[in-house]
């Protein structure tokens, strides 16, 4: 589970939102949904953040995509065990990848009671061991003529489980470009994903 995450100055985070205020989509997020990108802070479902996809010249490129498919109610997260068979993701995880640059993700403690009733616990901020940036996986569409995007969830490492069962598809930098490249079999990618987090409460 995924549905909160955090951006603010960093010299690639910085790049990134350079590219997308020029974009003239980013306009068109404004004039259209009344929202302006994200430029740091927390990022929220249905907020517009950047995100690097493979643009018209076959290389990355960074876009301002508004977060989650629109459904019976949005949908901010895909099961990455499911996506390639699902018909609401199937083509986007085929085809139409892209990843989310964060700094961390949050997470809330999910504690079961007596009775079997959960409770929310400490929320936690969570980066992987020894990266930069957290880069979350993520498919992408275009609703209306703008792209959104929902970000790929996973079985959580048995170091953070006691946190939630679930946990972002988080990749190393290294394998971004393959990921995001329309011809590559995500399948082949999926084994690099990191699963060694550091962790703390917020």
């Amino acid at each position: 589970m995924c549905c909160r995450y955090f951006i603010d100055e960093h010299p690639v985070l910085d790049s990134l939102l350079e590219q997308v205020n020029r974009s003239p989509l980013a306009e068109q997020f404004t004039a259209r949904t009344g929202r302006a990108v994200k430029q740091s802070g927390e990022v929220f479902p249905m907020d517009v953040a950047p995100v690097v996809a493979t643009g018209r010249s076959g290389r990355r490129a960074a876009f301002p995509m508004r977060w989650g498919f629109s459904g019976r109610t949005p949908l901010f997260n895909a099961r990455v065990e499911t996506a390639a068979v699902k018909p609401l993701f199937r083509e986007a995880f085929a085809s139409h990848r892209c990843a989310v640059p964060a700094l961390w993700y949050f997470e809330w403690e999910r504690l079961l009671l007596p009775g079997g009733k959960k409770k929310t616990g400490d929320k936690y901020l969570l980066h992987p061991v020894g990266e930069q940036l957290t880069w979350l996986a993520g498919i992408y569409r275009m609703e209306d003529g703008l792209p959104v995007y929902t970000v790929l969830t996973r079985e959580p490492s048995e170091s953070i489980r006691f946190i939630h069962d679930r946990m972002p598809l988080i990749l190393p930098e290294s394998r971004i470009d393959e990921w995001i490249t329309p011809g590559t079999r995500p399948e082949s990618v999926l084994p690099s994903a990191l699963t060694e987090l550091e962790y703390a409460r917020a």
